[in-house]
């Protein structure tokens, strides 16, 4: 029977005390997870947070997520952290000039803004470039929860 595979972005926040660790390496080495880094933030000696796309079987995918809980690392799934407001969206297309993983996009057949939550990594610009605040939720530094 063939396993489907899934993907899953991911906010993963390292403390001081572990952020050194191989804990990243571990993903590929043992629990047969593709990852791709989407975005860092790294404070020397302080905080780190990595956006991961986790890619693989979902069983592998979630006893990875089990095994970063039991490291310590503060895992937060990103999918559904930013939301689009229907009625407050006009398709004024601002929020599609700074989505850099294709999330928000333009229909060029009917000019409307289209929103893929499954390929959005939560880096928040599209609340910063929405006019009229049709975007919310949480972004990578967890600057505004709506």
């Amino acid at each position: 029977m063939k396993q489907t595979t899934t993907s899953k972005n991911v906010l993963l926040i390292f403390n001081q005390h572990i952020m050194y660790k191989p804990i990243i390496y571990r993903l590929a080495r043992d629990f047969n997870i593709i990852f791709n880094v989407l975005e860092a933030k790294i404070l020397p000696k302080l905080e780190g947070r990595i956006i991961l796309e986790l890619r693989g079987s979902e069983n592998d995918v979630e006893t990875c997520i089990s095994y970063l809980r039991e490291e310590r690392v503060q895992v937060e799934i990103l999918a559904d952290k930013i939301r689009r407001d229907e009625e407050k969206c006009i398709h004024c297309g601002a929020c599609t000039a700074v989505c850099r993983t294709d999330a928000l996009v333009i229909r060029r057949d009917t000019m409307e803004v289209e929103f893929h939550p499954e390929k959005c990594v939560a880096c928040g610009l599209c609340k910063l470039a929405c006019p009229v605040k049709a975007m919310s939720g949480v972004g990578i530094d967890k600057d505004i929860d709506s």
